[in-house]
């Protein structure tokens, strides 16, 4: 039986119980947000070396990596580094969005060495490997499900009336979900509709025998600020309220993606929104990014963007590098997008009372006023930074090299004690 089916018949898993430890609640807050469809646990059974991730309300907020090959860059060792600083930069789940190359071999490297929940992308491979029909999808994902991939995004909300919203109202940037724009492709130059729609329970009984997550894509996500919140975006999302309730019969857990490009004061909106369409179900952004105009650092305007988000009910960041928009990023910038995705959560998660977020900070702030450098490295959330830039100006006084003996926290300490 899958995770939800179990939850619904009031069975504790072990997967739950592990989620349950690690966060610090009762397994029956696990089980229970899994029957009611609030918390999802992407585990694949067939995917040996998954630690189980849990994701959704009341939970601890939640960075995705994305890495994965292109045409121009199918080197699977690169990619495989791209793995080592996810784990090492403490991410909860990757995503193999790889386009060139042997895209089996490299998703089978990536699972055999993850212990983090995998994702994928199967319209990828599809079009990639021109496999793209109506059995030729359900093979690649069938496959991908027997390979160990615990959650795929799956467009299924790019169908006929979604496309006729966009038609009808047009934006500046159109599509820009690469899945999104390849299903509309598809859907407008076959004049039929979305095979992941159309034969949505096909789709459903391949979830249920792997028991793999569906994050149900964002296909009309906006790509620019303005247009954030139109009818194509809204239409979507409508639909995958419904594909949610659907999913939840059958006994699949879902997770449901959005934007993407959102202008600061609609985030709360926009989060609420989901939450209402779609019925609590876990909700994993994009960001989402309040500004366009930071190619270099969208790492930064993610990260700001992101904890609005968490805080108004998003419960899974997926992380931005600074080579958004630009190109394929390098291990360094996948790190450099982890971090900055982490602080968002966080931070969220202090507003959230999530257990043991302020006391994190409270540590921190202990070993502070103690001086205590080495305690401050280790709690840092980039010790290996934190370390390196400590170590470049050393002084003599136990102080950092910014106020040395004028040290606001050693005259403090030093005045009250007199």
């Amino acid at each position: 039986m899958t995770q939800r089916q179990e939850a619904i018949n009031g069975n504790v898993t072990n997967a739950m119980q592990y989620v349950a430890d690690a966060e610090k609640v009762s397994p029956e807050v696990i089980r229970k947000g899994i029957a009611d469809g609030t918390i999802a646990i992407p585990y694949n059974p067939l995917h040996k070396k998954c630690i189980p991730m849990g994701v959704g309300r009341g939970l601890r907020t939640k960075v995705n990596a994305n890495f994965g090959t292109s045409q121009d860059y199918p080197c699977i060792e690169d990619e495989l580094k791209k793995l080592e600083v996810s784990i090492a930069a403490k991410a909860d789940a990757v995503m193999d969005l790889s386009t060139g190359g042997d895209i089996n071999a490299i998703r089978r490297a990536i699972i055999e060495r993850s212990p983090l929940c995998l994702g994928t992308v199967p319209i990828y491979q599809a079009i990639a490997e021109e496999k793209f029909s109506v059995d030729g999808i359900f093979d690649v994902i069938e496959e991908q499900a027997k390979d160990g991939v615990d959650f795929m995004t799956v467009h299924t909300g790019v169908t006929f009336d979604s496309i006729a919203k966009l038609k009808k109202h047009p934006r500046l940037m159109e599509v820009v979900s690469r899945g999104g724009a390849l299903m509309m492709q598809w859907i407008i130059e076959n004049k039929e509709e979305n095979p992941l729609y159309k034969h949505y329970d096909r789709l459903l009984e391949i979830a249920v025998k792997y028991d793999v997550t569906l994050s149900l894509g964002d296909g009309m996500r906006p790509g620019s600020i303005v247009d954030a919140g139109d009818p194509a975006q809204i239409e979507e999302l409508k639909i995958l309220g419904k594909l949610t309730k659907r999913a939840w019969d059958a006994g699949v857990q879902i997770i449901i993606e959005g934007p993407g490009h959102v202008p600061y004061d609609q985030i709360v909106e926009q989060m609420k929104m989901e939450k209402e369409f779609c019925f609590n179900a876990p909700f994993y952004v994009l960001g989402p990014l309040p500004t366009d105009v930071a190619p270099g650092y969208d790492h930064i305007t993610s990260a700001i963007g992101g904890t609005l988000a968490a805080v108004s009910g998003a419960d899974f960041l997926c992380y931005v590098t600074p080579t958004e928009h630009l190109g394929l990023p390098t291990p360094e910038d996948v790190k450099e997008g982890i971090i900055a995705s982490r602080i968002a959560a966080h931070c969220a998660d202090i507003v959230k009372k999530v257990p043991g977020a302020i006391e994190w900070d409270r540590e921190m702030s202990t070993a502070r006023k103690k001086l205590d450098w080495n305690k401050q490295i280790e709690l840092a959330i980039d010790p290996e930074k934190a370390k390196k830039i400590l170590a470049k100006r050393p002084t003599s006084q136990g102080t950092c090299s910014m106020c040395g003996k004028f040290c606001a926290m050693k005259v403090s300490t030093e005045a009250l004690k007199k």
